[in-house]
């Protein structure tokens, strides 16, 4: 992945995904950004499963996430992600979710490359 690679996934909130106010709990941001991930290897004809299947295991190092406006139940959402640096070992992702164009978080992670033994491994050119 040489160039900036992005993905736009659409999600809508569910019941579950709520607290008792009907706001999506803060947890569940970090769900939504692993299916960001998940979907945007997809769109390039990659799954995890695949990547797994060859040795190569992308373990978090780094995650963050700032809250500038609540999602409520049943809302449809916007999941902008975004690489943002690669790395020999690592993959930097971007995060900003949205309702209606309208920015209700941002995030980010870092992820590693290991083997089954969890030592640190260079990425596979599928990822890079």
């Amino acid at each position: 992945m040489s160039q900036t690679v992005s993905c736009d996934t659409s999600i809508r909130v569910r019941y579950a995904e709520t607290d008792r106010m009907g706001l999506l709990h803060h947890a569940t941001y970090f769900v939504y950004f692993e299916i960001g991930r998940t979907e945007l290897l997809r769109e390039r004809g990659i799954t995890y499963r695949e990547v797994e299947d060859a040795g190569h295991f992308l373990v978090i190092i780094d995650i963050g996430c700032k809250f500038k406006k609540p999602a409520q139940y049943d809302d449809l959402l916007t999941l902008r992600t975004t690489v943002t640096r690669v790395t020999h070992v690592k993959i930097v992702h971007n995060y900003q979710l949205f309702r209606d164009g309208e920015l209700l978080a941002e995030g980010h992670s870092t992820l590693a490359c290991v083997d089954r033994d969890g030592k640190p491994q260079g990425l596979p050119e599928m990822l890079k």
